[in-house]
């Protein structure tokens, strides 16, 4: 395992849709999976798409934070390690919310972005098995960023209102999470993580 350099838009791999994943037997699928997971804990974040590390695949690793705070907001999706390779959104809720995000490959930035509050992703696991998640909220908003990422779109391209880290007060810095992030704005609750 490796921890892999992350791109940023001055890299045109970031704007590129990445292609299917067919060949599940390659060694160097399994090795890219290892290589996100580790580059993805060695950033902190919680999320990232292969297009993050200039590789052109459909896959992405997800990993909510695993604390005691985490999992009493995330339940059973809190420390789970989601794998999904040629992730496709098959179902989404018609119900929207805002949410403050932060991305890896665009570092010291925040955009307010609206997202499905719920997305069904289907697609395939690490050994070419289909799979089915349903998912809410947070994990809801990370999955539809990271599918974002395969299809050459970044946060950005959907915020309502993007701003430097810099520019926020201390205390909202304390409620943002880095990655594919987010700050849930329903019912007035915001979790950090």
């Amino acid at each position: 395992m490796a921890v892999r350099e992350i791109i940023t838009p001055q890299n045109a791999i970031l704007r590129k849709k990445a292609n299917k994943v067919t060949n599940f037997a390659d060694p160097k699928l399994q090795t890219l999976i290892e290589d996100m997971v580790e580059t993805m804990h060695d950033a902190g974040g919680v999320g990232l798409a292969a297009p993050q590390v200039a590789i052109t695949q459909r896959v992405i690793v997800i990993e909510l934070p695993d604390d005691e705070e985490s999992k009493e907001e995330y339940g059973e999706n809190a420390g789970v390690l989601f794998v999904v390779i040629n992730p496709e959104i098959v179902k989404a809720s018609e119900e929207m919310v805002e949410g403050v995000e932060a991305c890896l490959s665009i570092p010291g930035y925040f955009g307010k972005v609206d997202r499905h509050v719920a997305v069904t992703v289907q697609g395939q696991d690490r050994n070419g098995k289909e799979i089915r998640i349903k998912s809410r909220d947070w994990l809801a908003r990370v999955f539809q960023h990271e599918i974002d990422h395969l299809n050459g779109v970044l946060y950005i391209d959907h915020a309502k209102e993007v701003w430097k880290a810099s520019e926020m007060e201390q205390g909202e810095t304390d409620e943002v999470a880095d990655e594919n992030t987010v700050s849930e704005t329903t019912d007035g609750n915001t979790p950090s993580s």
